[in-house]
């Protein structure tokens, strides 16, 4: 695997300062690693003979573990099941100093995505999930106007399982409040999404609302009549092995991916947005921001399943 290269940014003075909360669906991500020597009689399939077993937070608590390891104050609200899982997931919170406000919900079951591993690769993936019910979404957002005032970036992390169904009610509140509102999108209508500070759609996200491109210049005005219908002061567009690019009505930035070998790209998404709420959130300009948390992306790639990149890592 190739290494780093040096960064060529200072580490920013208020970065402890930063005060994020991310809201958003919030899952257990569970790792069985094991041998694969054999294929199944039974089926066409590997036999994963497992020998190890690993949790880790994910979904919006990954975009909360990657904003605490960047030296964060941190807050997560979200739903978890009155289960053995939910116990897991506040559990984790706790232990990484995050200001975790998980609702337990008795109705549901805690999201769990199980990743089966053989030989360092992913064999299977089983997601369990089941949408929070309304009685407790509804103290959700009660919470979510009571906790606004101790934070300076909101991050909405919607992975479409059903905790962000007040969203727009959300930015309306944090915009007011003077908040900056970062939204990871899920679905084919962002309408909901509507004035917030920044969106960043994957690459498949985007051209799923937006229809196909054939050039750069067609793909940057599909992007910037998108940033205006939703009245969003940036938008920041993933594209992958090509990098990714910022579009504010005053710039088009474009930021190539930094050439290294990509091992796993789960969760890279989390880290990116992370990175950027805490770069903001230290008084970061949102150029800069943009630059770092490609970086901080380009890292995480070359790391196995949901993982997170310190600021050691990030401004050696």
């Amino acid at each position: 695997m190739s290494s780093t290269p040096k960064s060529a940014f200072q580490r920013p003075a208020q970065l402890q300062q930063a005060r994020v909360l991310v809201v958003g669906d919030v899952m257990l991500d569970r790792y069985w690693f094991g041998e694969v020597n054999r294929i199944s009689p039974e089926a066409p399939v590997p036999v994963v003979r497992v020998e190890r077993r690993e949790a880790r937070l994910g979904g919006a608590a990954n975009v909360a573990r990657n904003a605490v390891a960047l030296g964060a104050h941190t807050g997560l609200l979200g739903v978890v099941g009155q289960d053995e899982a939910g116990d897991q997931v506040q559990e984790m919170v706790s232990e990484l100093a995050i200001q975790g406000t998980l609702n337990r919900d008795p109705a549901i079951s805690t999201i769990i995505k199980l990743r089966v591993i053989g030989r360092q690769q992913q064999l299977l993936r089983i997601d369990f999930e089941e949408a929070p019910s309304e009685s407790v979404l509804r103290d959700k957002l009660t919470q979510f106007n009571t906790l606004l005032p101790n934070y300076d970036v909101i991050v909405l992390s919607d992975y479409a399982k059903g905790s962000l169904v007040n969203v727009a009610a959300m930015i309306a509140a944090a915009r007011a409040a003077g908040k900056l509102v970062l939204v990871d999108p899920k679905g084919d209508d962002f309408s909901s999404y509507a004035g917030a500070s920044l969106l960043t759609p994957n690459r498949s996200e985007f051209k799923h609302i937006v229809g196909s491109w054939r050039s750069e210049e067609e793909l940057t005005d599909k992007a910037q009549q998108l940033r205006r219908a939703l009245s969003l002061e940036s938008l920041l567009l993933t594209r992958s092995e090509e990098g990714m690019t910022l579009y504010t009505e005053q710039e088009r930035l474009h930021i190539p991916a930094q050439a290294r070998e990509v091992y796993d790209v789960s969760g890279a998404g989390d880290t990116v947005i992370a990175t950027l709420a805490v770069m903001l959130g230290a008084g970061v300009p949102i150029a800069e921001a943009v630059l770092i948390a490609n970086r901080a992306g380009g890292i995480v790639v070359g790391k196995l399943g949901t993982a997170t990149v310190t600021s050691d890592e990030l401004f050696a």
